[in-house]
């Protein structure tokens, strides 16, 4: 990590603004530079990976623009209401526990006040399939961006859900 970037977090952390703490929630694999900034970090494409906390086996992999500068670099900027999902089987499939039919798994803040972005898994169960849907809250032209897959789990192992 760059050491304006490192400042800019400590900054954030010291604030208690979004970004400080935000890593936490899905663990960066890479970025891609989009746009050179003279001041801040560049403009960039984020890949993060979440394991599923009610599925053992499975990994979603997640792509979302961060806005650059100064702004982004302290986590004032507002990033861009669009992601990209893809989760996959990555061990063999468990459930702790039985799941609900639809849940919330992850949300992260991506600006300072209004727009979070939201992974929420449900249970297609005549199909014995976990389905990701990731969104952003904030609505963009009546309609929130979002992006849909799919994990297919073996039918030798239905999908246990609470009543």
């Amino acid at each position: 990590m760059r050491p304006h970037a490192l400042a800019a977090l400590a900054l954030c952390a010291a604030l208690g603004l979004p970004g400080a703490a935000q890593a936490a929630a899905g663990e960066k694999i890479g970025t891609v530079d989009t746009a050179f900034q003279w001041l801040g970090r560049d403009h960039d494409i984020i890949v993060e990976a979440y394991d599923d906390p009610g599925v053992q086996g499975v990994t979603c992999y997640v792509s979302r623009a961060r806005t650059g500068g100064i702004k982004g670099t302290l986590g004032l900027a507002e990033d861009r209401a669009e992601a990209s999902i893809a989760c996959r089987q990555v061990g063999p499939i468990s459930f702790p526990e039985p799941l609900k039919k639809q849940e919330e798994v992850f949300s992260e803040r991506m600006s300072i006040l209004f727009k979070r972005l939201r992974i929420v898994r449900m249970v297609d169960a005549p199909r014995n399939t976990l389905v990701y849907l990731t969104y952003s809250e904030k609505l963009v032209d009546g309609s929130p961006q979002n992006s849909v897959t799919a994990v297919p789990v073996d039918r030798a192992q239905p999908i246990p859900v609470r009543k």
